[in-house]
């Protein structure tokens, strides 16, 4: 039988309270007289909490004991206990007996009028000191005004939620748990119950120090609101309108009453202040980037290391059902192309059912390629596909001539330069030189007058000159 009721406890070093809580937890939940389950998420403690709840599990049944890896925080056994809750209403119980168990037959009686969740709010905090009431209140006014959400200031963990929420917050798998904004963010038919919250069983103070308060707080701003990220913009304009009204007031001191502004002093100030801002907003887009960091890596959020108490078989549908989820959500489907049949296409192309496989089945068959057809155009023959080569190889082989052609008229030119020269100088007063004809000659020697620096000789004689 499938429990109506699922407690769901997170433990961390609880071997002291576990006895106490089970006793009355047992007692509460038999009284309200519907099937339940106690479902304990071990948080990596260091103690005995494993073992003991080991041995809840295998006295009663309807005790089954979650253990993780390593220690993962409360907000992720929290998350853990969700998923592997069963019950159509889950509650979230403390196990150092904070949370009185006797109050879960009035949250079950507000559930069955028809609220989705059941929020237990403390009437005071008298337990705590005043200023962490203080601050505690001043933060989450804050948080209000920061975020859309509306998350009750004095409600904890201690509540009762419906099969449809749970649902809804088993689907939703961020790093970075702020359960309190988490169970609130759905939304749903809501109602409260106040109740007293009682001393610690052991006597023992809060495990959350003030460095692990701190980043959790910061957890719920920056998971829920983009107000710090957007805020700076209207700083920036601030800071300009401060900086220009600044320059308007030492403008007119120094102009027109003539008043020596001292400048080291309100320099250094001006320097420091806007420096300041600027760490502050890169620090603030370091939160927000962190964080994108921690969601693309996809690591699971927390690793099992055992399961007792659960039957296998439902424990591995629901694993199954969650990783079809997860994976539904990450896993993008491939664009393929859908291949369309030509509208002239021949029916008889398609696979054709057959009963020539094995006995009792039917297979397909492909028919043969198609023949091709006179009236669609086929591939180029081989002739047409070489003319461009041909007519390619024709363009250099034509260019290659016009190039012997243009440089044996440049040889020509320069050949005709020469002799108007020698023409022009041929009576000049120098001494004489004689050269043999054939190495000054324009068909024979015309490259030997070029180095020379003589004119081509006209005739076949010998070429004088007479000084």
């Amino acid at each position: 039988m499938s429990p109506v009721l699922s407690l769901v406890v997170p433990v961390y070093n609880e071997e002291r309270n576990i006895a106490a809580f089970l006793a009355a937890a047992t007692a509460a939940l038999e009284r309200i007289g519907e099937p339940f389950e106690i479902v304990f998420v071990d948080d990596g403690s260091r103690d005995g909490s494993l073992g003991l709840l080991i041995a809840a599990s295998a006295t009663d049944p309807r005790v089954k004991v979650v253990s993780f890896a390593r220690n993962f925080g409360k907000e992720t056994a929290l998350t853990a206990g969700l998923a592997h809750a069963a019950g159509q209403a889950v509650v979230p119980i403390d196990c150092d007996l904070q949370h009185p168990p006797e109050l879960v037959a009035e949250l079950v009686a507000a559930w069955r009028q028809g609220a989705d969740m059941v929020l237990a709010v403390r009437r005071t905090r008298t337990e705590e000191s005043w200023p962490r009431r203080t601050a505690s209140g001043l933060y989450y006014r804050v948080l209000r005004w920061l975020t859309s959400v509306d998350i009750p200031a004095h409600a904890g963990d201690f509540r009762l939620i419906s099969r449809k929420v749970v649902d809804v917050l088993n689907q939703m798998p961020e790093r970075h748990r702020f359960m309190k904004g988490i169970f609130a963010w759905p939304g749903f038919k809501t109602t409260t119950i106040e109740f007293q919250a009682a001393p610690r069983a052991d006597d023992g103070g809060s495990k959350w120090g003030l460095f692990k308060l701190w980043r959790f707080a910061l957890d719920g701003i920056f998971s829920f609101s983009t107000v710090p990220l957007k805020m700076w913009t209207y700083v920036g304009l601030l800071c300009a309108a401060g900086a220009f009204a600044y320059l308007a007031v030492t403008v007119v001191q120094v102009l027109v009453f003539g008043i020596d502004v001292p400048g080291y002093a309100s320099l250094l100030s001006l320097l420091l202040f806007f420096n300041g801002l600027s760490i502050i907003s890169n620090g603030i887009q370091g939160e927000y980037l962190a964080r994108i960091f921690e969601e693309v890596k996809g690591r699971p959020l927390y690793v099992v290391g055992g399961r007792w108490g659960f039957n296998e078989a439902a424990a591995t549908d629901a694993r199954a059902a969650r990783a079809g989820q997860a994976s539904t959500r990450r896993a993008r489907p491939r664009w393929r192309p859908r291949r369309l049949a030509a509208p002239d296409a021949d029916p008889a192309a398609a696979p054709v059912p057959t009963d020539r496989g094995a006995p009792g089945r039917l297979t397909t068959r492909r028919p043969r390629a198609p023949r091709p057809r006179p009236d669609l155009p086929g591939p180029p023959p081989a002739a047409a596909r070489r003319a461009p080569d041909a007519a390619r190889a024709m363009a250099q082989r034509t260019t290659g001539v016009f190039r012997l052609l243009a440089a044996g008229w440049a040889y020509q030119a320069f050949q005709d330069a020469l002799g108007a020269r020698a023409s022009s100088t041929a009576g000049s007063p120098r001494g004489s030189t004689s050269v043999p004809a054939s190495a000054c000659s324009t068909s024979a020697g015309g490259p030997a007058a070029i180095l020379l620096h003589l004119p081509p000789a006209r005739s076949s004689t010998t070429a004088s000159t007479t000084v």
